[in-house]
């Protein structure tokens, strides 16, 4: 797991939250997993834009925390699923409120970019 050079206190509830899901994917790894997808190649594929690798870390990371749990089963090929811990499922609530945020004002932030991209290519 990433250790930083400088420690950073964890002084209130958001400092708590955000060492927890401030990762690009951990969100939507917890939202995957509670929508039913549990082997890795699942995780991979639904998260496309995400390297194997930082997928990997970041499950890591939330499976060091607590978030998710890793089961791997006896078989052969090696099979692994990963399931969310009642810590993980007492952050659903979050995750659905970013979701239900980011479809209210999804088109409206897409549209500021759009507006936005060509000035940054241009400069």
């Amino acid at each position: 797991m990433y250790e930083p050079k400088l420690e950073h206190p964890l002084r209130c509830g958001v400092d708590v939250t955000m060492k927890i899901l401030g990762g690009k994917w951990k969100v939507c790894l917890i939202h995957s997993i509670r929508n039913g997808l549990r082997r890795p190649s699942e995780l991979h594929r639904t998260n496309a834009y995400a390297t194997p690798r930082v997928l990997n870390q970041q499950l890591k990371e939330l499976e060091d925390h607590g978030i998710v749990r890793k089961v791997i089963y006896p078989v052969l090929p090696p099979k692994a699923e990963y399931f969310l811990t009642p810590e993980g499922e007492s952050m659903l609530p979050i995750v659905d409120a970013m979701k239900a945020w980011g479809d209210t004002h999804g088109e409206e932030f897409q549209a500021r970019l759009d507006v936005l991209a060509p000035l940054e290519a241009g400069a």
